[in-house]
């Protein structure tokens, strides 16, 4: 084995350390390991929830991998917390930040020369590739992979399916005992949900900025192929380490293109939109609210998956997996195939040999799309001057004049929604959950998935300044900046309100005089906020708006708040 690099641990390993000697030491290495670098594991194992789960067995792969390629590895984990399995609405966004600063302060304190960061569930995939963006030492990405979809009474289901079940239980149209029987079967295991979900939009688009070892994004949680890929990453640390390949030197602008373009393809999670916009934060590379409706006017959807599609990762994983979609994208000239990877080799060079198979639907041919275009519709207008977005592929509608139906937050319209308090035509507005209002911006899936339940997809808009979850699909636009908690103008919506959305025209405009909306932004004040010193309150002082990613860190791209 070569001699490799130690350009950081050398602090802690040095004859002179005698302190930092003595506890690695008791912590196993022996005297010749430390003339070894230091890989460490930033791993995101909880035992909380499925996603998660089995990261600990991966983790160890990866190790054996380091150890075999002449490293030492030194694990650390962070926290992980799951939209699925969640009691507090904004916890799930703040832990984002909350992962990316502890790998950062854990990796700094242990003078990790190299690193394998670990994730699985949604925020652990954007969390874990800001912390590698920041430090900007040698650093590789481990996706843990999806769960298998369950079986209810021959068919494949999701959390999706339980989701949209509860509108359909509060509808009338299905029964508590179906519910229970749902419950039991649709999460048979450990793993990411498992459709086109926030946590495989971000997986994948993580592989397609070249971050992972090929073909890392698509095989099951369960599958053999899954331990040797973390093996295969443990090795790739090592070497470039040897090679000094930095995450800034992966992550750049031609990179994040390729990623927004996979995942328009795919009909990925509008979550996308703020995970991408924060990594390229992080990594000092300029991305607008723009860039993802270019890339998503002239990249046509292909994907087949959940929540607007047929198929799970499962089923792309056995055509090929994300690989197929970029070869697909390449050779329509969609794609940069200069980008590099961490391995070493350019995007071209990876797909090298990869074609799309004949005889399936999961993936379409450019020429035969099932949109002309893909991903997102970002809006702008009277109520979203900053922006929000709508997943393009979750609905068929390209206009919607409502009634608004005013909600300070996510339960009270979810309560509405199951008392049928809402009818076709309505125009639900969301407010107060934003990245400070909530602070952390809760998810709506639920109320999207039950207005699915109650046969509302098509005929009833939803607008937030909240966030969906990758199980979203139907008129529904998030991420409304400037956010109310910040006087934008969806604090200034009322009851009755005339909205009006046009996806061709790319707006969301109030029908309210300039006059009245002047006396209504007189009159309005902030929801007061209970002082306090925790987590969520220190967030909402610090994180900047949706449309800049609802970062927290000024970082290398400079972003402002507001």
């Amino acid at each position: 084995m070569p001699p490799y690099p130690k350009p950081r641990s050398s602090a802690l390993t040095a004859r002179t350390s005698f302190g930092p000697r003595a506890m690695l030491r008791a912590a196993g290495l022996g005297p010749a390991d430390f003339d070894k670098p230091i890989v460490g594991i930033a791993n995101t194992w909880s035992g909380a929830m499925p996603c998660n789960m089995h990261l600990r067995e991966l983790s160890a792969r990866v190790a054996a991998g380091i150890r075999d390629a002449g490293g030492i590895p030194l694990e650390v984990n962070t926290v992980a917390v799951s939209d699925g399995v969640l009691a507090v609405g904004g916890a799930s966004l703040v832990s984002r930040e909350v992962i990316a600063d502890s790998i950062e302060l854990a990796a700094s304190a242990y003078a990790f020369d190299a690193m394998v960061a670990i994730g699985a569930c949604d925020k652990t995939n954007p969390g874990c590739v800001m912390a590698m963006a920041r430090l900007n030492i040698p650093a590789v990405y481990l996706y843990g992979g999806s769960i298998a979809p369950g079986r209810f009474r021959g068919a494949d289901v999701t959390i999706q399916t339980v989701a949209e079940m509860a509108g359909a239980l509060a509808a009338g149209t299905a029964s508590a005992e179906d519910m229970d029987e749902l419950v039991d079967a649709a999460c048979p295991g450990p793993g990411a949900c498992g459709g086109m979900f926030t946590a495989n939009t971000m997986g994948s688009a993580i592989e397609a900025m070249g971050l992972t070892v090929a073909n890392c994004t698509s095989a099951p949680a369960v599958d053999s192929r899954r331990t040797d890929l973390a093996y295969e990453t443990g090795t790739l640390a090592l070497q470039i380490l040897a090679r000094n390949v930095r995450p800034r030197d992966v992550i750049t602008r031609e990179a994040l293109h390729n990623a927004i373009g996979v995942v328009a393809a795919m009909g990925g999670s509008t979550n996308a939109v703020l995970h991408l916009l924060a990594i390229a934060h992080e990594a000092g590379v300029e991305l607008k609210l723009e860039d993802f409706q270019d890339i998503s006017d002239r990249t046509p959807h292909l994907g087949n998956f959940t929540p607007s599609g047929a198929y799970n990762m499962r089923d792309l994983h056995e055509i090929g997996g994300v690989p197929v979609v970029m070869r697909t994208l390449l050779d329509a000239g969609l794609l940069s195939g200069a980008a590099t990877s961490v391995d070493g080799r350019t995007l071209a060079e990876r797909l090298d040999g990869v074609t799309l198979p004949a005889d399936q639907d999961i993936v379409a041919p450019v020429a035969a799309p099932r949109h002309p275009t893909g991903g997102w519709v970002v809006l702008r207008g009277d109520m979203a001057p900053d922006g929000a977005v709508l997943k393009a592929t979750g609905t068929e509608l390209r206009r919607h004049v409502g009634r608004a139906r005013v909600f300070e937050d996510e339960p009270s319209a979810y309560a509405a929604l199951m008392a049928r308090l809402i009818e076709a035509g309505d125009t639900i507005v969301i407010r107060n959950e934003g990245p400070a209002g909530g602070p952390g911006m809760r998810e709506t899936a639920r109320v999207t998935a039950a207005l699915v339940g109650f046969g509302f997809k098509d005929s009833v808009a939803l607008v937030t300044d909240g966030r969906f979850s990758g199980i979203s699909h139907g008129l529904a636009i998030g991420h409304v900046s400037p956010e109310a908690a910040a006087g934008g103008p969806i604090a200034l919506v009322q009851e009755g309100d005339t909205i009006t959305i046009d996806l061709d025209a790319r707006r969301i405009d109030l029908d309210v005089p300039r006059e009245e909306l002047a006396s209504r932004r007189s009159a309005w004040r902030p929801q007061p906020r209970t002082a306090s010193s925790s987590v969520f309150a220190k967030y909402a002082r610090n994180v900047a708006s949706a449309s800049f990613g609802a970062v927290t860190s000024t970082g290398p791209g400079g972003a402002e708040h507001g």
